[in-house]
């Protein structure tokens, strides 16, 4: 016998009785409900992951926005007055270390 094999493996007359069986477990009735539960739990878990993708972006921006003001406050400041600073700091320390209290 040669069966045609389709979805997960199945042959047709598997998927039949897998299909009458779901029908006689919930009913005719319940299908559509049952339909509608899933596509809806489906949206909701797409708009969750949508929600989650729009927070880490946002957090990605904030990081990034943060990230970005100490380099423009460093751009300000004027090269030689930086030299002058840490000739000013390392005089002191060794004014401190020459004269030990």
């Amino acid at each position: 016998m040669n069966y045609v094999i389709l979805i997960g493996g199945l042959n047709p007359m598997e998927w039949i009785i897998i299909i009458g069986v779901i029908v006689l477990l919930f009913g005719s009735s319940k299908l559509p409900q049952l339909a509608k539960s899933l596509a809806q739990s489906k949206r909701a878990f797409k708009e969750g992951l949508e929600e989650d993708e729009k927070e880490e972006a946002a957090r990605r921006e904030k990081l990034r926005a943060a990230n970005a003001e100490p380099r423009a406050a460093l751009s300000d400041v004027d090269d030689e007055a930086l030299f002058e600073e840490a000739r000013r700091r390392a005089a002191q320390k060794r004014a401190e270390e020459s004269n030990p209290r």
